[in-house]
């Protein structure tokens, strides 16, 4: 029996569970090269961090004034990310322990991310993950990705759980407002350091990001709500 009475966890994907931010920043990079645009930088990237692949690319389509069409240019990236994510793409281990300790307990858990299904796919099953997190979400089978609730109040239903008792667990800003407009309680993890100011409004903020977060603290934290 689970301390953790009826609570559900919804963990983002990419920043929160796997380190994939690389493997977008060069799917990308690799993309906006073929078109001519050859001076895209990680910082820009990062500013980009916790939206979904296909805002990103709408975003960027629109700033240097591609024109090939919005889903031509989304196939490519994720294409090229997907070639990327089976190579390998590393888990945070804490968040691994974390998974599996909730797993253990039997916790209902889920992944709620802006990626596309084939991309979640590969890295749940290409780490291992999908073996504990069974219920994914991707942004796509939603009508808006974050900061809109959509995906994750689509994981919850898919969970059987209420919004009020999920806890979500998320590294960027939209995540963070989208569990809140969500009506669910948040773990932050900020990806970026420079962006742990922009997620001051979780339940849990964990500045130091990846290198504070450790399973048996999170679990003690959800114990005590």
């Amino acid at each position: 029996m689970s301390d953790l009475g009826g609570l559900a966890v919804i963990f983002d994907l990419d920043g929160t569970l796997v380190d994939s931010e690389p493997n977008y920043y060069e799917a990308t990079r690799q993309m906006l090269a073929g078109h001519g645009v050859t001076d895209y930088t990680w910082a820009e990237h990062e500013r980009l961090v916790g939206i979904s692949t296909l805002e990103t690319v709408t975003l960027l389509r629109d700033r240097h004034g591609l024109r090939p069409p919005v889903a031509e240019l989304l196939a490519e990236t994720n294409r090229r990310y997907l070639e990327l994510a089976r190579t390998g793409t590393r888990v945070y281990p804490e968040m691994r322990k974390f998974v599996e300790l909730l797993a253990a307990e039997g916790v209902p858990s889920a992944v709620a991310s802006g990626s596309s299904p084939e991309a979640i796919e590969a890295i749940l099953a290409g780490t291992g993950l999908g073996a504990y997190l069974r219920t994914a979400v991707s942004a796509d089978e939603v009508p808006r990705g974050k900061p809109a609730p959509d995906v994750f109040l689509e994981a919850a239903h898919r969970l059987g759980a209420a919004p009020a008792d999920c806890v979500v667990l998320e590294d960027a800003a939209p995540g963070v407002a989208a569990a809140h407009t969500a009506g669910m309680r948040c773990i932050a993890v900020p990806y970026a350091a420079a962006q742990a100011g922009l997620l001051s409004t979780a339940d849990l903020l964990l500045r130091g990001g990846q290198a504070e977060f450790t399973a048996r603290a999170a679990y003690d934290w959800l114990t005590s709500l």
